[in-house]
């Protein structure tokens, strides 16, 4: 190694760094420079692809550590008093001694610390150790490193089942269609596969690669000059992993640290839970109360020098004869005072809780009802601080897809042409399935069935029951199978879709007449329902191969073969490699694409047709031949479950999806003739135009056809008639009939889509495509470029109908919503459908009730927003404001949309619009946006300073869970993006029940009284010395040994609390589940307030007092030296503080009894021991056989008797009275867990009963006042017993 001068150093890092921070980087491929020295290759200042992710290292660990924990205050504060204990004027104690309680609980720490950075240590070095593929020069084939020797500019080559190393540009592909299939579910959590495209012909010299945040792109020069661009698509993730594909090559563009999984990984986020913040604002009042007493001590001891008529011989002068005065030794005895009062502060506190929020996450995970047998899952708890947030929810905010529903879809319905098919057969077919067994039953590996031919056509008279007796059959019996197998299976309910007579003929006529065959919208309509998605297609035979390790082999066949390939396609061999051909003069630029990885509303979910996997080996996947596809051994991967549902609706009616790749389409018509549509662009889904379409050139017509789905807001404003002229007379108004039938589907709770045809000149097709391409290399500003491209296109369309697709409500959602909103929890529903659909939901869940008013908020315009938040919200004070109705609950609910909901959340209307839900018992916001999501609960939880909670299923929920006080992920459909970043996860939404009503409820019961206890435990102890003070002149001096304090709060009353604070049962599961009104104790304040604080706080000074003072009466004229008097003082402190922890323990169990009597024979034993063996240990103080001496006088045990009786008799006694004369809803509860299980059940059916209607009272609405005449607000009925308010915008 050569050496460089340290200017060179520097100016080398300085280059380095900004190479790092340009937007544009150059990339050269390292071949030609293979063998140099680092220094000399032109990626040099990239980092490499080795990871660390320790925080610490091997030498610098104990320091850094230190740093880290000096971050707590409270570490500091001890710190500092252990030095200040080294100061001769104002020590204590001894000045080694004062170190050992921080040293202990810093020492604990740090070796936690460790063993979580070793474990860290070993997964990065298994990682950067593992083996990977990369091209060498001199050895002319692919040789076999490992991951951390890859660098940005390599070709590496990835092989089926193996893990992207590095973000690779794919360069080539063993699929003969240039696809790569990818799993994210290292990243995402997502299974289905997701389809990337080489960039074919570009070449790898010189790369320019501009760098964003979330998305990629490239764009290469042809020598022509003609820029052509890459996406998303072309871009290998690191942590990807290949599936059915033999091996892709790929060239590094980003390595290590700078890859999109690295950047995305921040580490666990810290979030403080409410009763932390309470707890920190708690120990300032105790560090203001322990400067009260320390300023007392030294005004006292000023006072007592100052009275003292001359100099006592025990003041003992300095060196020089000099003596200090009063008021300096009162100056040091306040210092002096804080070191021996420093236990106020409870040192051990924080590890406590630490150690009890282990030991409630303990409990939580491993609680068998939240247990998922469907899936194998239970609860994890991600975020260790704040499970005593559980405890506390006020507001609870909920998706609905995945959520409250199962986001299992099953093709309900449909209209064509302004026609509606029931579709009744199908629905017979769900009630037979949906009864009363668990689907569960059904949707595990089915059996292979014989080929089905076709649906007949001559039944129509038959009993649709009896076609499906075999279902009910097959309903009956449990199908084994692994709900975690390798891959996810469609079940019956999902796949198997009866189709509705009446369509079958009208598409048989299609089909049977030549002359309007291409052009029949019946036709086109399920052609659109095939094509217009991105569901990879894959044969049923030879499905991925799932392997828990890394299939790899150190040959590899025909090594040269991949960039042989390359060369073939780039045009000669000069395009691969710099070193032969001259450089080039401009440089080919990488983007960043703004456009996202998903690509539809609904994240994605792999949905597989039927068949076991789990002995095939196979890994490629190429497309199938035509004669091999059947419609019974395909395997459809979809993005969403709405796309799997709608392309086995077309199956269902004979349009089968065959095989799908970037650059083509096949479907199998009814007739059995397979359709080749060539793929010309793919409009990808956004939020903004919520819609997707895929252009492709018909194979029989040659034109240009676009095939568009989206939401009917969307869609509806974009048609044209080109089909009016094939119509006459009522089927003219096709769109008007279109959109009552979607009206009704969203009344149903069926989830609605339309679809749309546009046929494209050759002349608009070829100035669009021009543009389209401009927009694709563009470097700035591309995102926006892509969608006008994309908004040019979709104008003028053809409608062709409507789907409804039904996603049915998960098991016991109702009662879990009416078991939260008993508890004082408010439940808002957040989703992007209809609001029909959302409304429909909302009742069938029991969100919305028969009796509820609902008012339903849709404006086109902010004025109109605002008077209708002014008048709605006058007329609910009005109500409140009455005297009839007090203590009575406004059932009120709202339902607005996403529009709406923008205007109301801006800053003039925001306090208006939070003033009036809070007034309502339920919320439902309609046609939001993710960041809609995010704003409502932030705009809640700030104005209303409550404890929220946000519970969702897929990535756009994600920003709502970020922005709760507590998010909650669901583990369902949808991948894993919520999961990933929620603090807690569970598999369904009735396990939000007991999660909130039980464990939430004994987390915070329990932290919050033992944080009371600890509190009042430091206080009563330390009075001890401080009221001894008055006897000694103030001077500073213990009664007790310092040794025996330091084991008093490490050893001997640590171990009660924390078993206290995990174990402790306030009230039984049963009686909570039972009763949720008792969760409402936790809400607000709870129980941690002020007042209970101070309360304890008052508590424990007085049984100071009394375990002091009885002592000290008892021995006042005797003899006996001041370790004599203290030894019993500690004894009778001990017994006090563990009887007052026996009073407030709630449920004692073996585990109880064990701890406590452990505690006391472990004080005996340790203090008899330390008294026989320790002679000098803290001289001049001489603790030799003192205990001994003391449990060999009757005086003492009768001290220890009276003095703890008297003590804990006040606190005993409010217990007695409080509960007698006013007890509280959760005393009733512990009373009525004492009953046999039937009186008790009984009981608390009553409980419910009498609350429910004491507090609920019908609410009605006068008509209010009109803001203006041309806006008036109609009220109309619901139901019969239900209103709603709706607002007319006919003259806006």
């Amino acid at each position: 190694m050569t050496w460089r001068s340290p200017l060179a150093l520097v100016r080398d890092a300085l280059r380095g760094q900004r190479a790092r921070e340009k937007d544009l980087r150059n990339l050269a491929s390292n071949l030609p420079y293979e063998g140099l020295e680092k220094a000399k290759q032109p990626n040099c200042y990239f980092p490499g692809n080795a990871i660390k992710t320790t925080k610490y290292t091997l030498l610098l660990f104990i320091p850094m550590n230190l740093f880290e924990q000096f971050h707590r205050l409270a570490n500091i504060y001890f710190v500092g008093l252990a030095i200040l204990n080294f100061v001769p004027v104002v020590s204590a104690f001894q000045p080694g001694v004062a170190l050992i309680p921080i040293c202990v609980i810093l020492s604990l720490t740090a070796l936690k610390d460790a063993l979580e950075d070793f474990r860290r240590y070993q997964s990065d070095r298994k990682l950067n150790n593992t083996p990977c593929f990369i091209y060498s020069r001199k050895e002319q084939q692919f040789i076999k490193r490992h991951w951390k020797d890859v660098r940005v500019g390599d070709f590496v080559k990835v092989v089926c089942n193996e893990i992207v190393p590095a973000d690779l540009l794919l360069l080539h592909t063993s699929d003969p269609n240039g696809v790569c299939h990818i799993e994210t579910s290292n990243l995402d959590g997502e299974t289905n596969l997701k389809q990337r495209k080489m960039m074919s012909g570009v070449c790898i010299s010189d790369l320019t690669v501009q760098r964003m945040f979330l998305t990629f792109s490239c764009c290469r020069e042809k020598p022509n000059k003609e820029k052509v661009g890459a996406g998303i698509e072309s871009l290998l993730l690191r942590g990807c992993t290949v599936r059915n594909t033999d091996h892709a090559v790929g060239f590094v563009v980003y390595a290590g640290h700078e890859t999109k999984a690295m950047l995305n990984n921040k580490g666990p986020r810290y979030k403080r839970s409410k009763l932390e913040r309470k707890l920190n604002t708690d120990v300032i009042f105790c560090v203001i109360l322990l400067f009260t007493m320390c300023l007392i001590g030294a005004l006292g001891h000023f006072l007592w020098l100052q009275a003292l008529p001359g100099v006592p011989p025990y003041l003992v002068p300095d060196g020089n004869g000099h003596l200090d005065s009063p008021s300096l030794s009162g100056f040091y005895m306040f210092f002096t005072m804080i070191i021996l009062s420093a236990i106020l502060i409870p040192i051990s506190l924080y590890v406590s809780i630490e150690l009890v929020r282990i030991g409630q996450i303990f409990f939580i995970t491993n609680d068998i009802d939240l247990h998922d047998e469907g899936t194998d899952s239970r609860v994890q708890c991600k975020a260790l601080n704040i499970t005593e947030d559980l405890g506390q929810i006020e507001y609870i905010f909920s998706d609905k897809t995945g959520t409250l529903t199962e986001n299992k879809m099953v093709f309900r319905r449909c209209s064509i042409m302004g026609t509606e098919y029931a579709h009744k057969e199908n629905a017979i077919r769900l009630a037979v399935l949906d009864v009363p067994v668990s689907e569960e039953e059904v949707i595990l590996n089915q059996q292979p069935r014989p080929p089905r031919i076709g649906w007949s056509l001559d039944t129509e008279d038959s009993n649709p029951e009896d076609k499906w007796h075999h279902h009910d059959n097959r309903r009956k019996s449990k199908v084994t199978g692994n709900a975690q197998s390798d891959a996810a299976f469609s079940s019956l309910l999902e796949a198997e879709v009866i189709p509705d007579r009446k369509l079958l003929q009208q598409i048989s006529r299609a089909e049977s007449s030549s002359s309007s065959r291409n052009i029949d919208p019946y036709l086109d309509f399920f052609l659109g329902l095939a094509i217009c998605n991105t569901v990879v297609v894959s044969m049923a035979t030879a499905r991925r191969q799932r392997v828990s390790g890394f299939s790899r082999s150190d040959q590899t066949s025909s090594p040269l073969d991949t960039l042989s390939s390359l060369v073939k396609k780039s045009g000669s061999l000069q395009h691969i490699f710099p070193s032969w051909q001259h450089k080039p003069k401009k440089n080919r630029t990488i983007s960043e694409d703004s456009v996202e990885e998903e690509d539809h509303v609904k994240p994605p979910v792999k949905i597989e047709g039927s068949g076991d996997t789990n002995k095939l080996r196979t890994c490629s996947l190429h497309t199938p031949s035509q004669s091999a596809m059947t419609p019974d051994n395909l395997s459809y991967e979809a993005e969403s479950p709405d796309e799997a549902a709608l392309v086995y609706a077309a199956k269902a009616y004979g349009f089968t999806l065959l095989a799908r790749t970037p650059e083509c389409v096949t479907v199998r018509l009814p007739s059995g003739e397979d359709l080749v549509f060539e793929v010309l662009d793919t409009l990808t889904f956004d939020y903004n135009r919520k819609r997707m379409s895929v252009l492709v050139r018909h194979p029989i017509t040659k034109e240009y056809v676009l095939y568009t789905k989206g939401a009917d807001h969307a869609i509806m404003e974009l048609l044209g008639t080109p089909y009016t002229e094939y119509l006459s007379g009522k089927q003219k108004n096709i769109a008007a009939n279109t959109q009552h039938h979607l009206d009704c589907y969203a009344k149903e709770g069926l989830r609605t889509l339309c679809f749309t045809k546009k046929v494209v000149s050759d002349k608009a097709y070829e100035s669009w495509s021009v543009n389209r391409q401009r927009a694709l290399a563009a470097i700035d500003n591309r995102e926006e470029l892509v969608m006008d491209t994309a908004v040019q296109l979709e104008t003028d369309l053809s409608l062709l109908g409507a789907t409804g697709i039904e996603d049915r409500l998960q098991e016991s959602v109702p009662e879990t919503i009416m078991a939260l909103r008993e508890a004082g929890i408010q439940v808002w529903v957040l989703t992007g459908d209809k609001t029909e659909t959302a409304v429909n939901i909302g009742y069938a869940c029991r969100l919305l009730e028969e009796e509820d008013l609902v008012i339903n908020m849709s404006c086109g315009n902010k004025f109109a927003c605002t008077s209708m938040l002014d008048c709605t919200l006058e007329e609910v004070r009005r109500y409140s404001e009455d005297p009839r109705n007090v203590d009575t609950t406004q059932n009120i609910s709202l339902v607005i949309d996403g529009r709406t909901l923008t205007m109301a959340l801006s800053s003039d209307l925001q306090k208006r619009f939070v003033d009036l839900a809070k007034r309502c018992r339920t919320v439902l916001c309609c046609r939001v946006t993710p960041l809609q999501k995010s704003r409502v609960v932030t705009v809640v939880r700030e104005q209303l300073n409550v404890m929220t909670l946000a519970v969702g299923d897929g990535a756009n929920d994600v920003s709502m869970i970020q922005a709760a006080n507590v998010g909650i992920g669901i583990s369902g459909q949808e991948g894993m993006q919520a999961v990933m970043a929620s603090d807690f996860a569970i598999s369904r939404f009735k396990h939000l029940k007991k999660l909130l009503l039980v464990h939430g409820h004994w987390c915070y019961t329990r932290l919050a009284n033992m944080l009371i206890y600890f509190f009042y435990k430091n206080v009563a102890y330390v009075n001890l010395l401080f009221w001894h003070q008055f006897l000694c002149g103030f001077s500073g001096s213990a009664m007790i040994d310092y040794w025996l304090m330091i084991f008093f709060n490490l050893f001997f009353t640590s171990v009660p609390p924390i078993m206290f604070g995990i174990m402790d049962k306030d009230v039984s599961a049963e009686m909570l589940l039972g009763v949720p009104e008792l969760y409402r104790t936790g809400q607000g304040a709870g129980e941690y307030t002020f007042t209970t604080f101070w309360i304890s706080m008052l508590d424990a000074f007085y049984q100071s007092l009394v375990c002091f003072f009885i002592p000290y009466l008892a021995y006042r004229d005797s003899d006996i030296d001041v370790f004599t008097f203290g030894t019993p003082l500690n004894t009778i402190s001990f017994f006090t503080i563990l009887l007052h922890l026996s009073i407030e323990i709630k449920a004692w169990t073996v585990v109880h009894w064990v701890i406590m009597l452990g505690s006391v024979a472990l004080y005996f034993i340790v203090t008899l021991a330390y008294s026989a063996i320790c002679v000098t240990c803290n001289p001049p103080s001489n603790p030799y056989w003192i205990l001994q001496r003391q449990m060999a006088d009757p005086m003492f045990y009768l001290l220890c008797i009276i003095t703890t009786v008297v003590a804990l008799l006040p606190r005993y006694m409010f217990h007695v009275l409080r509960n007698s004369i006013a007890p509280s809803p959760l005393v009733k509860a512990r009373h009525l867990d004492r009953l046999d299980p039937s009186t008790r059940d009984q009981c608390m059916k009553e409980w419910r009963s009498f609350r429910g209607i004491a507090h609920v009272r019908p609410f009605r609405l006068s008509t209010p006042p009109s803001p203006t005449l041309e806006t008036p607000v109609d009220i109309h009925p619901h139901s019969s017993a239900t209103s709603d308010i709706m607002w007319d915008e006919r003259h806006h």
